[in-house]
């Protein structure tokens, strides 16, 4: 994949909001299948060495997806989230929250929206988060930044190997 495209990770303290900006070599049906179809997602949404277990993912609205990220010592981190919004091919909201294994979520949450376009082949996913709590978001800031860098690494991994796949 070509090395001239956009990533930005932009924090908004006041408005306790992170806006994250990546652009892939990949058309936007393959990007969003990516991000809404559980036997892709769970092959990048976790940072390496961690692994994603997927209990259910469920896309439509009102539907939940519980998953752990889990750790090479077995360690589980579980997070629960519930669609707010879809437009096909276009956007996406959910309400994120930590949980523990029984899906007990651990409030205050986040809120989420993916916004994907594509231009000439390039497909460009806009996330902005919005945290309830500041200091929920100070505290996590650093790790997650680390985190969701290496994710959407793992991302443009997995989709130059379906676009192979698909020439």
């Amino acid at each position: 994949m070509s090395q001239d495209l956009a990533f930005d990770f932009v924090v908004d303290k006041a408005a306790k909001t992170v806006v994250i900006t990546r652009e892939f070599a990949a058309e936007l049906s393959l990007v969003w299948d990516a991000f809404t179809k559980p036997e892709i997602l769970e092959k990048w949404i976790a940072p390496k060495p961690w692994t994603c277990k997927i209990k259910y993912l469920d896309f439509k609205v009102g539907g939940k997806h519980f998953y752990a990220m889990v750790s090479p010592t077995g360690e589980e981190r579980w997070a629960i989230q519930e669609y707010t919004s879809i437009t096909p091919q276009s956007n996406f909201k959910l309400y994120n929250a930590f949980a523990d294994k029984d899906e007990n979520p651990q409030l205050p949450g986040s809120e989420w929206d993916y916004q994907f376009s594509e231009h000439n082949g390039i497909t460009k996913v806009t996330i902005s988060i919005y945290n309830e709590s500041f200091e929920r978001m100070e505290n996590l800031l650093d790790g997650f930044k680390i985190g969701f860098t290496a994710t959407l690494q793992n991302l443009e991994i997995v989709l130059s190997a379906l676009v192979q796949d698909k020439n």
